[in-house]
């Protein structure tokens, strides 16, 4: 839960890196929350819970996803291949690769600095 509140504090920083476990911590408590505010919006037969929610954590879910990016030392474009069809599968694999050990143009490894989770 820690991960996922992180996040939500630097709620637009697209500059940066983000870890692996940065990004799917913060990608499973916003599934669960999802699921969560769907079950509730179906409950009560309306949708806009489920709505304000996706639209609030838009930027912060991209801002996370171009930190993920530029650990493994590529741009925040990439994430247009988003658009094409499979490119998502791209993004995918792109988001579980490790990171890269050294300092690249986006800053340092984020797993040798320290971390207030």
């Amino acid at each position: 839960m820690s991960w996922y509140l992180a996040v939500l504090k630097n709620y637009a920083g697209f500059s940066g890196r983000a870890r692996r476990k940065e990004y799917w911590m913060y990608t499973l408590f916003n599934i669960i929350a999802l699921a969560v505010l769907l079950g509730i919006s179906v409950a009560v037969d309306t949708t806009i819970p489920y709505l304000i929610y996706v639209v609030a954590v838009i930027i912060p879910s991209l801002a996370v996803l171009v930190r993920r990016l530029h650990d493994t030392g590529r741009s925040g474009w990439w994430i247009l291949l988003g658009v094409v069809p499979f490119g998502g599968i791209v993004l995918l694999v792109f988001s579980c690769l490790e990171g890269s050990n050294e300092v690249n143009e986006y800053g340092a490894n984020p797993k040798l600095a320290p971390q207030g989770v």
